[in-house]
C-alpha cells in the first residue's frame, strides 16, 4: 500500500503562483511514476503532468505545458507541482497519484493509489 497526502492548496488571486506538495509513505519503492490531476466541479478528472520517480523525467498535458513544473525529492518521498499564472478556470481539486510502472500515463485509470486531493481556488 502507498499513502499519498497533498498539501499547499488554498485561495489565490489570478496570475499568482502556487506550489502543491505530495508526500508519499508506505511501499514507496513501488511508486515508479507520480502524476498530478485536477478535477473541477462537474468535470472529468484531467491529467496535468507526471514525473518518473527514479529517473525524474517529466511529461505534461498540452494545456499546462510551460505553466506547470513537477519536481521530486526522493530522500523525503515528496513530489511537488509548481503552478504559475493561475486563472479562475484552474479552480479545482488537485490530486497526486502513483502508478507501479516506469512509463507515465495520461489516464486516471492508469494510476493505482490516490491522495485525497487539495482544493485550489483562483479568484479573479
Amino acid at each position: 500500500q502507498v499513502q499519498l497526502v497533498e498539501s499547499g492548496g488554498g485561495l489565490v488571486q489570478a496570475g499568482a503562483s502556487l506550489r502543491l506538495s505530495c508526500a508519499a509513505s508506505g511501499r514507496t519503492f513501488s511508486s515508479y511514476t507520480m502524476g498530478w490531476f485536477s478535477q473541477a466541479p462537474g468535470k472529468e478528472r484531467e491529467f496535468g503532468g507526471a514525473c518518473n520517480w527514479i529517473g525524474g523525467s517529466t511529461m505534461y498535458s498540452d494545456s499546462v505545458e510551460g505553466r506547470f513544473t513537477i519536481s521530486r525529492d526522493n530522500a523525503k518521498n515528496m513530489v511537488f507541482l509548481q503552478m504559475n499564472s493561475r486563472q479562475p478556470e484552474d479552480t479545482a481539486v488537485y490530486s497526486c497519484a502513483t502508478r507501479q510502472y516506469l512509463s507515465s500515463s495520461r489516464l486516471a485509470s492508469g494510476y493505482h493509489y490516490w491522495g485525497q486531493g487539495t482544493q485550489v481556488t483562483v479568484s479573479s
